[in-house]
């Protein structure tokens, strides 16, 4: 990859216009460190934390990396005034927030110096972040993990249309693995990708060794969008998935489905490593990770399929 400035290069001032996702149960600050180390922009995933956690978390990133580094923070989830403070004190310069307004916390944070990228799932979200005077868009396909947009727009079509509307630096997520994949994104018109499950099968990922061993042998058609009653997710068929299918079966009655979710079904999946009745989130591009690796290594995958990925000239 040539190592030119770019839009999200500047911005962040990372080398690599690689941005590693603040994943629940991934991304603490040994991951978010080790991508930091190596030229992208590491991420520490707040939704998993307690405040106490969190902050713990960011002091040893600060202590593990020179490098600049971020939090994810989901606006949907609680403890949010108390999570903005623990940022504000502890002087984090880069904010993604999801799942929720960009206009809630933006000036807020950028009147502390703070950049603030938000991560959208449809145009129609990016055009209101632009106007919300984010720094950045994180535009997502539907091949994400995780909690995910209702209108299962791919990632293909997704970019291209989001550039016709926005003038912000755009960055790429959703099923962005490879080195080539990323190449296609930027000739879409991002200016950087949002990895994820790439980065949540390396060795640094905080995820219990069960679950990491589960992703990288998972193939083309093993994860569903489901739950759109409540928050769309993208997760694995497992027993805990298929209990869910057969409810479906005798209706979509939220409650009874929130009720047979109850709490930490993420934790217990991917934390802890139940993987039958865990909830175990990621994107389709899992069905292209075959191997645990240091994220040192990861970078030098991308990279190299980066610059080795050849566009035909007609």
């Amino acid at each position: 990859m040539n190592e030119n400035q770019n839009r999200i290069t500047q911005l962040f001032q990372v080398k690599y216009p690689i941005i590693q996702g603040g994943m629940i149960w991934h991304s603490g600050w040994r991951l978010a460190s080790a991508v930091s180390n190596n030229g992208g922009l590491g991420l520490i995933g707040s939704a998993s934390m307690y405040p106490d956690i969190l902050r713990e978390n960011i002091q040893k990133c600060k202590a593990a990396t020179d490098k600049p580094f971020g939090v994810n923070i989901a606006l949907l989830y609680p403890n949010l005034e108390e999570i903005i403070n623990i940022i504000l004190e502890e002087k984090v310069k880069i904010v993604f927030t999801s799942a929720g307004s960009p206009k809630a916390y933006t000036e807020t944070l950028q009147k502390e110096g703070i950049k603030v990228a938000h991560v959208v799932s449809s145009t129609k979200f990016a055009m209101k972040c632009e106007d919300a005077g984010v720094d950045a868009i994180v535009a997502e396909g539907f091949e994400a993990g995780g909690h995910n947009g209702r209108d299962e727009t791919t990632t293909f079509c997704l970019i291209p249309n989001v550039k016709q509307h926005i003038s912000k630096p755009l960055i790429a997520a959703g099923g962005i693995a490879l080195g080539s994949q990323m190449k296609a994104a930027m000739i879409l018109g991002a200016d950087g990708v949002q990895v994820g499950s790439r980065f949540a099968a390396t060795v640094e990922a905080s995820s219990h060794e069960n679950w990491k061993n589960k992703l990288i042998s998972l193939n083309e058609g093993d994860t569903h969008l489901t739950l759109k009653e409540l928050a769309p997710v993208r997760m694995v068929k497992n027993k805990f998935f298929h209990d869910l299918e057969k409810l479906y079966d005798q209706g979509r009655d939220a409650e009874v489905l929130k009720e047979t979710l109850g709490r930490a079904r993420a934790k217990r999946g991917m934390f802890e490593g139940d993987l039958e009745e865990g909830e175990l989130e990621i994107g389709q591009v899992s069905a292209l990770i075959h191997e645990i690796l240091p994220v040192e290594k990861v970078f030098e995958n991308l990279l190299k399929e980066f610059r080795d990925a050849s566009v035909m000239e007609l």
